[in-house]
Parts: C-alpha cells; structure tokens; sequence
C-alpha cells in the first residue's frame, strides 16, 4: 500500500482497515488481517512505556519502535506519529525530525496532529517529499490545554472550526486525516466535506475508515478504556492466567517434566 492507494479507497467507497502496532511482534500479529494502513502511534507513551499520557515520548524512542514495526515486512502502509514537540518548532527541526521517520527508520508517511495552525508544517513537509496524515478532533498532545480527553465539536460553529480544520489539511497537501472522538454525525460531515480520506478513532460508522489502538482492541491495555473501544479478545487474561500457570509449576517443581527436559 502507498498514499495513492490510500486516496482511491475513498473514491472507491472502499473502508479503510487501520491499527497501531508498536513492535515487530504486534506489527506481525497485525498481519493476517492484512490492514490498509499501520500507524506507529505516540499512544506507545501509555500502552508501552506505561506513562500517563503521550507527551512524554521522544523522537528517538518513536523511531526505535518504528523500525521494529518495519521489520515485520507488512504490505501496510506504514505511518509514524511525530510526538509532543517534535513538529511546528523550527522549520529545521521539523524537517529533520521527520526526515528521520522515512530514512532512517524505514516509515512511509508521518502523522501530524493539529488543524489550521499546522496547515504549514504539512506543506513544508510535503513540500521536501514526506507523505503526511493529519489529526483533527480530539488531539491527545493537547490534552492540557483541552482539559482531558474529551468529546470534540458539539455546537454548529465549533463544527465548522472542524470542517476548516480538516479542508486546510487538504490544500496544503495531506493524503488524509484521523478524526478523533467527535459525534458521528459530525464524523459523517467532515468526511463529506473534503476529498481526502477521514479516518476516524470514536467518530462514527460514517468514516471512510477506522483506526483503534493494538493494545486496546486485544485486551493487553487494562486502563480505563474510551466508550469508543471494543475489545475483540481478552489477549491480557489470556497471558496472565498463562505466567501464573507456569509460575505455579515452577513453585510446586512440575516444571520441568521429563517432556520438556533433555
């Protein structure tokens, strides 16, 4: 997959399937189900590195991981969030930040949160040659400014603000953007309004596409969860019932047995 198939989808009517992987090992459980796109999320700040939300993870340590989800080989499109701070400092740094996500750690496109007032960071970039997704609604690397997490776009000029945000992620060049936690309705309006595909995280059915976090949709994150998270498989319960079980053997000598003894 590249960002012209990306873009075709839409005109296509085609859903687009997304997922977060942080490591070679959920990049490749990621691939049977052979999803559209990969993106390397700053959520790996929470659900890896067990910080309390996404600011703190750096550069170094995104790129890290994407090279590890690289190297599961997937035919996904492969996308690297840039953190906290790493983007709309210096136009320099900018540029080198995310220069490194392509060369260096092998990732197909960067993904940018911010609308309007971040419009010139994505041409700047796609300017030099570096694909980017946009991220609009709720913006995690706000989280202090907003207050929490909470549901964006819930009165008609705020929508609009939205709209904005989104058509101005288009004209400077983005191939297309996440919608975060928004009523469906204005999940529906936003995809409408613009041509390039929107993505949405707890915006609705109406999306061109979804995206939900490796550790949420596996059980493996057993934080407070968003409404929007449907767990698909209890994966946490799973090993943990199995570390206890091995841990018990151990105790009681039954591990190892002469099966698995030389």
């Amino acid at each position: 997959m590249n960002t012209e198939d990306i873009k075709k989808m839409k005109a296509l009517g085609k859903k687009i399937v997304a997922v977060t992987a942080y490591d070679w090992a959920t990049a490749s459980l990621c691939r049977a189900a052979a999803p559209d796109i990969v993106l390397v999320g700053d959520s790996l700040s929470m659900v890896a590195l067990g910080y309390d939300n996404t600011l703190p993870v750096t550069v170094d340590e995104m790129v890290h991981h994407t090279k590890a989800v690289v190297r599961a080989g997937l035919d996904s499109l492969v996308v690297a969030d840039m953190p906290f701070m790493s983007f709309n400092v210096s136009m320099e740094a900018t540029v080198y930040n995310a220069g490194r996500f392509i060369k260096e750690a092998g990732a197909q496109a960067v993904k940018i949160e911010g609308g309007r007032e971040v419009s010139s960071v994505v041409k700047l970039l796609v300017d030099r040659g570096i694909p980017v997704m946009g991220h609009v609604g709720l913006t995690p690397q706000d989280v202090l400014v907003l207050g929490g997490y909470k549901v964006q776009a819930k009165t008609p000029e705020k929508i609009e603000f939205l709209m904005k945000d989104a058509a101005a992620l288009r004209d400077a060049g983005a191939f297309s953007v996440v919608l975060e936690c928004v009523p469906a309705e204005v999940g529906k309006l936003v995809s409408a309004s613009v041509d390039i595909p929107v993505i949405g995280i707890g915006a609705g059915p109406f999306c061109d596409g979804q995206i939900m976090v490796f550790s949420d949709l596996t059980g493996l994150y057993e934080k407070k969860k968003a409404k929007f998270v449907k767990v698909y498989a209890d994966a946490g319960g799973v090993i943990k019932n199995a570390v206890k079980k091995y841990a018990d053997e151990v105790r009681k000598g039954e591990f190892p047995d002469k099966e698995h003894s030389y």
